[in-house]
């Protein structure tokens, strides 16, 4: 089966502990394996201050992940993302094969 690369980035509420931040983003990695993603690449990109309030909040803790998979996973996480309390915002782009390479050098 071919499998796209998409690169996702999700916000989370500033008030969760570094545990939880961990937990929750762990959670996801073992949901994109478990679905058949592949090359599973994760970034704490830190607390940040938001261009403008998101649900009452002004900072985010943002993440980064880089990974292989295909367009029924996308739709499984961001269901998931949806229904978590712990997650403001996210936004998912499919990487081109010129882009993937670009970022692999």
């Amino acid at each position: 089966m071919f499998l796209n690369t998409y690169e996702m980035i999700y916000i989370l509420t500033p008030d969760i502990t570094e545990e939880n931040t961990l937990t929750l983003v762990n959670e996801y990695k073992n949901l994109i394996k478990r679905h058949g993603g592949k090359n599973i690449f994760v970034q704490h990109r830190g607390r940040r201050h938001l261009s403008y309030n998101i649900n009452h909040y002004y900072d985010g803790i943002y993440v980064q992940m880089t990974f292989d998979g295909n367009g029924n996973l996308i739709n499984l996480i961001e269901k998931s993302m949806r229904f978590n309390d712990k997650i403001i915002r996210c936004v998912t782009v499919k990487l081109n094969p010129i882009q993937t390479f670009a970022i692999g050098v």
